[in-house]
């Protein structure tokens, strides 16, 4: 993996390989010319429009799966610090295989924990949850080591920073001397056990863009992905000391408002500065699921939760939807359909409407963590259709584009045959990832001279700006039957897609049932836009 990549170098929006695949071939040469009805018996078949023909809902053709994999306090990988290179190497791709056999399509790999780094980062130390000493090198790079691994296989890879906390301790000294924070005792803030940088200094927030913007111009990361944390959420009996700063920056502001609009100022400034960089790189957030309760606010969901993002962390995450700031929401759900202070029922409606006529995706963030717990609280957990319900009810809300799971060990654990039931049910198809349009809007150029030679199909990349390949297996009665739009919008004709090769592509089908099928290739860019397919007899 090369740092660095060039401008030349298709952004990564690699979904999942679907059934059965075969290693690309290297072979020269590329081609510009479209495939014209005739020439090695190929036609061309136009993308269907958005919503043209009814599909299953169950079976969506683009859909988001995946699932958080953790490195704070070693929740879920590395299993411990202090494994040799090697050992994390092997941890850290027996979870990529488990993403890739769950027909998932992308991977959420937190990257900053606590103001440290899995890369060799210019700005913080090497974390001390890879080797359990803080600032000591692992003897890799983790996060490429992660992006060459994760894109082998077909999926994105979301790098997920938090963006404030220091340190799991409110004692400075529990860092090392050349830590950010030792150097600038000014810059932080102890409350409830933790240390945090202080978000009211604008010289803070300059500094967490910027390191952050380190990993995003250095590694091909798909997206940057924040989860709940900005303010620290609430503790009884416990002050945020940020007077000073107040007195400062305020300007008139109540204190509430000032610290929102430095939240705001650091979304703005990181989203503009992402885009920059690299135009097709994402940038979502995860935020705790009740934005406001409707007792605060009308506009609020009917919900009675305990927290709210707007008033207790200080995170207006309904209006960066609204004003366009973020590319993704994927609100945490971790309730149940029918628990009263925050139902699922309701509150995946709520986010469907605010993000209706938004060029913002929504995912909805998934408790596998509480399968087969905390019965007392919520005996929903102990039914084993509870993470399948949660899809079925999402399909009822075409504005749910994906799911992510909290996180790789519940999910490998797979409590109650749940990960299982739900895959079986959900994702018995690869699936591709949502079009963002707003990131680029014109397709790349169709394949050209598709051939067939039994199960194998051989062809040439259309253009440059290709990231990947969607191959559709389309059963057809008799030799001349042609595929048709309608085919190319039914994800049950989807048989894999598979990375782009800059010079020769190919593809085996090892299904055994190649027999009167019709295949078709089209290409898909790194904002998810699909060319008209290529079909071949």
């Amino acid at each position: 993996m090369s740092l660095d990549p060039t401008p030349n170098t298709p952004a990564r929006r690699s979904v999942l390989l679907g059934v059965a695949a075969a290693p690309l071939v290297a072979a020269a040469t590329t081609c510009s010319a479209a495939a014209k009805p005739g020439h090695a018996h190929n036609y061309v078949v136009p993308q269907p429009h958005p919503g043209q023909f009814r599909t299953d809902p169950t079976m969506p053709k683009h859909e988001l799966r995946s699932m958080w994999l953790s490195v704070v306090a070693n929740i879920d990988w590395p299993s411990k610090p202090g494994l040799t290179a090697d050992q994390q190497k092997s941890e850290l791709i027996a979870w990529l295989d488990l993403a890739q056999q769950q027909r998932h399509n992308v991977v959420v790999l937190q990257v900053r924990p606590t103001a440290d780094a899995l890369w060799p980062s210019r700005y913080e130390p090497w974390s001390a949850w890879l080797t359990g000493e803080q600032g000591k090198a692992p003897g890799y790079d983790p996060l490429g080591f992660a992006v060459e691994e994760a894109h082998k296989r077909n999926l994105e890879l979301h790098a997920w920073f938090n963006p404030f906390r220091a340190a799991m301790t409110e004692d400075p000294s529990t860092l090392i001397p050349s830590h950010p924070a030792r150097r600038h005792p000014d810059w932080v803030l102890p409350y409830g056990g933790k240390l945090y940088y202080n978000p009211g200094l604008p010289e803070v927030r300059r500094f967490v863009v910027n390191a952050i913007m380190d990993a995003v111009r250095r590694y091909d990361i798909d997206a940057v992905h924040f989860d709940d944390y900005f303010y620290p959420y609430p503790v009884e009996g416990k002050i945020f000391h940020d007077e000073d700063q107040y007195a400062k920056y305020g300007r008139g502001r109540s204190l509430d408002d000032w610290r929102r609009s430095n939240i705001d100022d650091l979304m703005v400034t990181l989203g503009r500065r992402i885009k920059r960089a690299k135009p097709l790189c994402q940038f979502g957030v995860s935020p705790f699921a009740v934005w406001r309760n409707k007792a605060t606010d009308p506009t609020g969901s009917d919900t009675t939760a305990g927290a709210e993002t707007y008033d207790d962390l200080y995170a207006d995450t309904r209006g960066w939807v609204k004003k366009g700031w973020i590319d993704y929401i994927c609100p945490q759900i971790y309730w149940s359909i029918g628990f009263a202070p925050a139902d699922y029922a309701k509150l995946v409606p709520w986010w469907s409407d605010v993000v209706r006529g938004t060029p913002v995706h929504l995912y909805i963030g998934q408790a596998t963590y509480k399968v087969n717990t905390n019965g007392a609280v919520d005996p929903h957990w102990l039914n084993p259709e509870e993470l399948s319900s949660h899809l079925e009810f999402n399909a009822k809300y075409p504005q749910v584009q994906g799911n992510i799971y909290f996180s790789a060990v519940p999910v490998r654990a797979d409590e109650l045959g749940a990960t299982t039931l739900l895959n079986e049910t959900w994702y018995s198809r690869p699936a591709l990832l949502p079009t963002s349009p707003w990131l680029k809007r014109r397709p790349p150029s169709r394949v050209s001279d598709l051939r067939r030679h039994g199960d194998e199909l051989r062809w040439r990349t259309g253009s440059r700006d290709t990231s990947h390949f969607a191959i559709y297996r389309i059963p057809v009665e008799g030799k001349h039957s042609h595929a048709k739009s309608r085919d190319l919008a039914d994800a049950r004709h989807l048989a894999a897609v598979i990375p782009a090769d800059p010079r020769h592509n190919t593809w085996t089908d090892r299904s055994g049932s190649s027999h009167n099928q019709v295949y078709v290739v089209s290409a898909v860019d790194g904002a998810g836009n699909e060319s008209a397919g290529v079909a071949v007899n």
